[in-house]
Parts: structure tokens; C-alpha cells; sequence
């Protein structure tokens, strides 16, 4: 009988460690998310304030303040403005476009290029000089490590002399390689992570290398490509450096717009948050319907 005893005592103990484990674990991942995701509750909250809710820190909507339109109003983007001519909107929707094109060009193009390179990296040795592949490889990074603020002359000039300076053209192709660096690194070990002996297979079966690696390789390592993909345009889109220095009307983009949202008379904080809230939205939504490629991603190649 006291065997019994103990052996539900046992089971107890075991069974309040578990839970007392899940809550502190759990507890702990929603106490994260809170903090990551405030910021957004911060700023499409801020963009339905008036002056004095903003100023006073109001935060609980219909609770601190009374919901208005201000902020989209001024984009000509509320319920009541969206179907009359506004000239805020059509800039708006400029800007956006330009955002757009930009990010999406300039990420494709990377993620095309920087898989070609982390392909031959990953599966050929290469020599030049002194170095090796791992050297290649470091060198590709290394290029992250100069601050924008040091290429900003030379890009200046050069762009003036090529007349790209205020084109989408220039801004893709400085954007691909700002981003191509971390798409070859991340397509490495994606490639790295397929074992050989499946191209191998594919050039016996009379494939050839182009073959087996649109056929065999591209298809696996897709997720990682996706990931890749959705990483450099993240980085694109919210690019500002380059994209206030280099244009002036044509092809300026998001970023550029909302930080204009000052004036003598301060910051406006409704515009900028309802600016801030419509540039955060399609990134928002490229992430929930690429979710489980983002995963497969991160995932790729943690297991051999």
C-alpha cells in the first residue's frame, strides 16, 4: 500500500514539474512576443490618434481615446476621402509602387545570382591568389561589414556619371548588392546540406549538371530560397540610406516618405503612423502566406 502512495506521489510531483515547466516556458514566449509585437500595436494604434492622445501616451483604444481617421485622413486613405482625388494618395501610391518594383527586382536578382554562386562554392573548389572557397566565402560577407555612409561618394559619382541617379535601375542594382552577400551565404549551406550522391545518381541516369541541378537540387533547396528571398526584401524595403541620397522625385520610396513626415511644426505622429502601418502590411502578409517556406528554411540542413 505505501508503494501505491508512493508511486502517486511520484506521478504528482512529476506531473506539477511538467506543468510548472510549460507555464514558465510559455509564459516566457508570450512575454517575447508582446515586447516584438508592440511596436507594431504601437504604430497602427498612433495612426487612429489626434495630437493630444498622442502627446498624453494614450494606448488602450475606446478605452485611453476615442479611435479617429486622422492619420489615414491625411493620406487621403479613411473611408470618406478613399474614393475622392487626393494628391497625398497618388504619392502615397508612387512611393509604394516604387518600394515595390525595387524590392522585389532587386531580390529576385539576388537570390538568382547569389544560388549560382553558393551552387559552385558548395560543390567546386575554386582558387584565386591566396584564396580558397572559405576565403571566397568571407570575402562575400566581409562586404557587409563597410557602413553605407563610406559608399555613399563613390556611389554619388558614379551613378552620375552612368545617369542613374534618381531610376529604379540604380536602386536595383545597388540593392542586389547590398543583399547578394547574405543570399550566397545562406544558399551555401543549403547546398552544402544536399548530399552529392543525389546529382550523382541524376548524371547516371543522363542528366546533365544543368539537369540534375534544376531537377534534383533546385526543388530541394527552394525553402531555403524562399527564405533567402523574403530575408533580401525585408532588407530592400526598408533600405533608406541609399534611397534618400540617390533620388529625388521619380524613384523615391517608402521609407524616404515617411521620414518627410516633419515639418516646423514637428513630427506629424498620425501620418507617419499610418505611413508606417501601410508599408508594414505587405510584409506582413508576404510572411503569413510564406511561413512554412520560412521554417523549411531555418530547418534546412540541421539534419544530415
Amino acid at each position: 500500500m505505501s508503494q501505491i502512495f508512493h508511486d502517486a506521489d511520484v506521478d504528482r510531483k512529476h506531473r506539477a514539474k511538467w506543468w510548472t515547466s510549460r507555464v514558465l516556458i510559455y509564459g516566457a514566449l508570450i512575454f517575447w512576443a508582446v515586447i516584438c509585437l508592440f511596436p507594431i500595436y504601437w504604430t497602427v494604434t498612433t495612426s487612429f490618434k489626434i495630437a493630444p492622445d498622442v502627446m498624453k501616451g494614450n494606448l488602450i483604444p475606446w478605452v485611453d481615446y476615442t479611435p479617429q481617421w486622422k492619420g489615414w485622413r491625411s493620406l487621403g486613405l479613411s473611408p470618406e476621402t478613399i474614393f475622392e482625388t487626393s494628391t497625398v494618395r497618388e504619392e502615397f501610391v508612387k512611393r509604394f509602387t516604387n518600394s515595390v518594383i525595387t524590392s522585389v527586382s532587386a531580390s529576385t536578382l539576388a537570390v538568382i545570382l547569389g544560388s549560382l554562386a553558393a551552387y559552385g562554392l558548395s560543390r567546386f573548389s575554386y582558387r584565386f591568389g591566396f584564396m580558397r572557397n572559405s576565403d571566397i566565402s568571407f570575402f562575400f560577407l566581409s562586404q557587409m561589414i563597410l557602413p553605407p555612409v563610406v559608399l555613399a561618394l563613390p556611389f554619388l559619382v558614379l551613378y552620375k556619371e552612368l545617369a542613374l541617379l534618381d531610376s529604379r535601375i540604380g536602386l536595383i542594382l545597388l540593392y542586389t548588392l547590398m543583399v547578394l552577400p547574405i543570399v550566397i551565404w545562406i544558399m551555401r549551406d543549403q547546398f552544402a546540406g544536399i548530399p552529392v550522391e543525389l546529382e550523382e545518381a541524376a548524371l547516371v541516369d543522363g542528366l546533365g549538371i544543368w539537369g540534375a541541378f534544376f531537377q534534383i537540387v533546385l526543388p530541394i533547396a527552394l525553402p531555403g530560397m524562399v527564405a533567402a528571398f523574403i530575408l533580401s526584401l525585408v532588407l530592400c524595403w526598408n533600405e533608406y540610406f541609399f534611397a534618400a541620397l540617390l533620388t529625388s522625385t521619380d524613384a523615391k520610396t517608402l521609407p524616404v516618405m515617411v521620414a518627410s513626415q516633419t515639418g516646423s511644426q514637428g513630427i506629424n505622429w498620425w501620418s507617419m503612423a499610418a505611413l508606417s502601418a501601410a508599408a508594414i502590411l505587405p510584409l506582413v502578409v508576404v510572411a503569413i502566406f510564406l511561413e512554412k517556406y520560412i521554417i523549411k528554411g531555418m530547418a534546412a540542413g540541421a539534419v544530415k
